[in-house]
């Protein structure tokens, strides 16, 4: 596994993503122990139906990507020649089709209520407070926000400079005075004592710096203490960079200048956002021509009565 790893970096994939496999490879193995495998040749067809009963398919996208890494594995060992069956072929394939859904918006009133529901009185609060101002203000990704470093802060610049961990892709943000002030109260009077380069840690001993699966959590924690309808909607930092270019539309802001707020590689993953700009989508609706009442009689007609 752990070479399969190393050829799968080889190719370049961007660091969630080989993330994403090793979590993957690393339930299967345990999958294994637990049923005394101790050698890949052991593996069989049982094996495999076995394991697949264990993959959760109620998250149909989660269960697909266990799949897809399943059957990658183990072509690579048939490819590597370590086994002489190519067991790939007997991992099932799910009829999961990825579908563009429209994205989770908040609107500016939701927004501003989230951000003054934050508790500002204790350490962990500041945190929150600032980690969510981030995510609003400045549309960073969670993964993005868990990564902020010291050295990402420009405070002579007023900017965040970094690189995006998804696109690999550096982005240049200004340090809006609202995020800048949460942050140096955050650092001030709520930051445990450490010399980590993160800025944001987790509020207990060890503190290590925060995971991106932590900040997530911060933000749908906040959006359950308020009264905020989340019903049909995801409430997690994603939403938040979701309203964000909502807003920016909105304003009739340009798609170049979103895009460059939101760090996509290209303008085509901005124009997912079209969608959400339903005023804008109201002024391209076509009034419906008239029809002939003779249409509704007419002899052979689907309507003829």
């Amino acid at each position: 596994m752990v070479k399969y790893v190393v050829f799968k970096t080889s190719q370049r994939l961007a660091q969630h993503t080989i993330d994403e496999y090793e979590q993957h490879l690393s339930i299967f193995l345990c999958f294994l122990k637990q049923n005394n495998v101790i050698s890949i040749n052991g593996v069989n067809q049982l094996h495999i139906l076995n394991y697949v009963k264990t993959i959760n398919t109620k998250t149909m996208a989660l269960a697909h990507i266990a799949l897809r890494v399943l059957r990658s594995f183990f072509k690579y060992l048939y490819n590597q020649q370590v086994l002489n069956m190519d067991i790939s072929c007997m991992i099932p394939k799910d009829n999961y089709k990825s579908q563009t859904t429209m994205p989770s918006v908040y609107t500016k009133k939701e927004i501003e209520k989230l951000i003054a529901s934050v508790d500002t009185s204790c350490a962990t609060g500041k945190r929150n407070y600032a980690v969510i101002l981030v995510a609003a203000r400045l549309g960073l990704r969670a993964f993005d926000i868990a990564n902020i470093k010291f050295k990402n802060i420009l405070w002579e610049r007023n900017s965040i400079d970094l690189t995006q961990i998804k696109t690999g892709r550096k982005i240049e943000l200004p340090l809006l005075s609202e995020v800048g002030n949460a942050i140096i109260d955050y650092l001030k009077y709520g930051r445990p004592e450490s010399n980590e380069t993160y800025v944001f840690l987790c509020a207990r001993s060890p503190f290590n710096p925060i995971s991106s699966s932590g900040i997530a959590q911060i933000v749908r924690n906040s959006f359950a203490k308020t009264d905020i309808n989340t019903k049909q909607r995801k409430h997690g930092p994603h939403a938040l960079r979701h309203s964000l270019a909502g807003r920016l539309l909105e304003t009739h802001t340009t798609l170049p200048v979103i895009s460059e707020v939101l760090g996509h590689e290209n303008i085509e993953s901005t124009k997912f956002y079209l969608r959400i700009d339903l005023t804008s989508l109201r002024q391209c609706m076509l009034e419906v021509p008239a029809v002939s009442p003779r249409f509704y009689s007419q002899k052979g007609g689907f309507y003829y009565v």
